[in-house]
């Protein structure tokens, strides 16, 4: 029972027995029987004072008490035993909890030692990226800059409001809310009760909003804190969330996302999204590669201001080619049917996200430079637990609206752009040769991830089966450091000395996703069959 009163509050458990474990002669017991009264324990923090007791009575003289906030010894140990395993849990979860309240008003025990409980969040991020990262979000200007992505925006609204029949009568939990657009959604949708959990100073910014908006805001409650941390009332029929960042996982929100699955979601519940791809192709753009490497000139000067700036050039090019570059491409640029990596957020475990590897194998469509890899994420926008059919005939009747989020070269430009890792030593490939390597992401503390990438050219022509790697070349990007180039596409004019390549489009699929999509979707149209006939 938990009772709160103004400055204090109390928190309290009933106990089988509690013994003292001063010293071996002057041990003392307190049972718990039919017969006797209850053995409690009771946390309590009266104007700043944490404390917690043990006695026979609510207010009986003959107990033991620490006052977290004042002790200087701890020469007292006790011994405690609970009437079953639950309440040997919930004691534990309390007790885990009042020391990180001692944590967060700052009271350090007299020995040094802080008594902290640190959620899953707090043990994988350093706390001055956690911080510069929930002032970020906390600000009303990249609110703005987010709802402004009508594609994106206009995406998940569509979502949820075509499929208002999974969301009439639920209970939907909102992972990382910002100003709580997704809710509104929700609550338009038909939703019983919305639970907008937010870890930044957004969620003030949400409560106002929804108290101008009490139509909807009655069925909506603003949760401030972290998914890892904060506690519901009640469990979730719905998770409804945008964590995708740039890559898909950069800022490591996945994760608080699957976290919140575990922690709120009720067995076959709902994810929205449910699902996640990284598409990816190797590109070829020329003035990109010069733009990267010219960066570095400065640094081959020889005379500047007296002193020689060359031992730092190698080091200078290395570090313009470790930033991955977020712009929005010309699709023609791919010189390659795109691949697709898949995350199940229904399956996939947390520790998944922490390290992920995916093999890459294209088939060239035209003989040119290969620059680096091109990726970019998209979201389907649909339930797969909900998904049901009727066969009538030959129609395939499905029970909701499928929409997917797609950030694709060629489609409308979003907020997130695409993302390009650029090679330093390209690789020369003709049409028809094999393209392999390998994308490798494995997250860091400050919440993205280091990208290891390798691709490599195979022997390509008569007796290739025999053959091996005829050339590769690696790179090592940090996704925390991009280069926002995030220009528009352009339109690329032809160098005299550079062979034209066929154009490889990227499709823009319709919104709504026929039911033979939901195997394995192409982003990009195969090349015609004669590709030598059709280059002008």
């Amino acid at each position: 029972m938990e009772i709160q009163k103004q400055s204090k509050r109390q928190h309290e458990f009933a106990l089988a027995s509690m013994t003292e474990l001063a010293s071996s002669s002057s041990s003392s017991s307190f049972c718990s029987d039919s017969q006797s009264v209850p053995v409690t324990a009771r946390f309590s923090a009266d104007n700043g004072v944490v404390e917690l007791r043990f006695n026979r009575e609510s207010e009986s003289a003959d107990s033991i008490s620490v006052d977290v906030k004042t002790a200087r010894k701890y020469s007292t140990g006790v011994t405690v035993q609970f009437r079953n395993k639950e309440e040997s849990t919930a004691f534990h979860c309390a007790f885990e909890q009042w020391k990180k309240e001692v944590t967060v008003q700052g009271m350090l025990l007299t020995d040094g030692a802080v008594t902290a409980c640190k959620s899953k969040f707090d043990d994988k991020i350093e706390p001055s990226s956690a911080k510069m990262y929930f002032h970020y979000y906390g600000q009303l200007l990249h609110q703005q800059n987010m709802l402004q992505d009508y594609v994106r925006t206009g995406t998940y609204y569509a979502a949820v409001i075509e499929n208002r029949a999974d969301f009439f009568g639920c209970v939907v939990v909102d992972v990382g809310a910002g100003s709580g657009i997704l809710s509104f959604f929700a609550a338009q949708a038909g939703a019983k009760h919305v639970y907008a959990v937010e870890a930044s100073e957004m969620a003030e910014y949400a409560r106002k909003l929804i108290a101008g908006n009490p139509s909807l805001g009655e069925k909506i409650t603003v949760i401030k804190g972290k998914v890892e941390e904060v506690e519901l009332p009640e469990k979730a029929d719905i998770l409804i969330s945008e964590p995708m960042g740039t890559l898909l996982v950069n800022e490591r929100m996945l994760e608080s996302y699957v976290i919140a699955r575990d922690r709120f979601l009720v067995p076959n519940g709902k994810m929205f999204p449910t699902v996640g791809r990284i598409h990816m192709a190797p590109f070829s753009d020329e003035y990109l590669f010069v733009e990267i490497a010219n960066k570095a000139l400065f640094w081959q000067q020889q005379g500047y201001y007296g002193v020689d700036l060359t031992p730092l050039h190698a080091s200078a090019f290395g570090g313009y080619f470790s930033q991955p570059v977020v712009d929005a491409f010309d699709p023609r640029l791919l010189v390659a049917p795109a691949i697709s990596h898949v995350l199940d957020f229904t399956e996939i475990k947390e520790e998944d996200l922490y390290e992920i590897d995916i093999p890459l194998k294209f088939i060239a469509s035209v003989g040119t430079r290969v620059h680096g890899l091109a990726c970019w994420p998209a979201f389907y926008m649909f339930f797969i637990p909900c998904i049901y059919w009727l066969h009538v005939g030959t129609v395939l009747i499905c029970s909701t609206v499928q929409r997917w989020l797609t950030t694709a070269p060629g489609a409308p430009t979003t907020h997130w752009y695409q993302l390009r890792c650029v090679l330093s030593q390209p690789l020369y490939v003709v049409a028809g040769q094999e393209i392999t390597g390998q994308l490798r992401m494995v997250a860091h503390n400050a919440q993205s991830y280091t990208v290891y990438l390798t691709l490599s050219a195979k022997m390509w022509g008569p007796g290739a089966e025999q053959g091996g790697i005829l050339q590769t070349s690696s790179c090592k990007l940090d996704l925390k450091e991009p280069y926002y180039r995030m220009s528009q596409p352009q339109t690329y004019a032809m160098a005299q000395d550079q062979q034209p390549h066929q154009p490889i489009h990227a499709q823009v699929p319709d919104i709504h996703i026929q039911a033979d999509d939901l195997k394995e979707p192409e982003l990009i149209q195969p090349p015609p069959q004669n590709l030598d006939a059709q280059v002008q």
